[in-house]
């Protein structure tokens, strides 16, 4: 069998360790690359200076950590656990609320029906104390 398209350094290692550890890894990150793009918009790179198409770049990369974060601390252990970036900025961080602020505190009033507001606030909680 001819090993074309493979370096050197990948003929001693057995087929299965190489499609568990390598070619499934590569995938998994085209997956998290392409979640990046379509769900959090880091294609958009549409404006007419470089600076400005690397700072949207940026603001969309550090989204999808702070989502991850959120994801890995304060919604582990719920229905979101393993949603994509996507599912959790339009199920959880895009709900409809009144935001009252005074000097002291802000307070956050949601709509008595929201689907999830058992896992915002658990996500809040989680986020406030750092109980993880």
């Amino acid at each position: 069998m001819a090993l074309r398209g493979f370096s050197k350094s990948f003929a001693t290692v057995e087929a299965q360790e190489l499609y568990e550890k390598i070619y499934c890894a590569r995938g998994e990150m085209e997956n998290r690359i392409k979640e990046c793009q379509l769900d959090l918009f880091a294609d958009r790179t549409s404006a007419a200076s470089l600076r400005a198409n690397q700072l949207r770049l940026w603001l969309a990369s550090l989204a999808y950590v702070l989502v991850t974060a959120l994801r890995r601390i304060a919604l582990a252990g719920t229905e979101l656990a393993h949603a994509t970036a996507g599912t959790i900025r339009l199920k959880l961080l895009k709900l409809g609320a009144q935001v009252t602020s005074s000097v002291r505190r802000i307070k956050i009033a949601m709509a008595s029906a929201c689907p999830l507001n058992g896992v915002f606030v658990n996500a809040h909680r989680l986020l406030c104390t750092g109980d993880a």
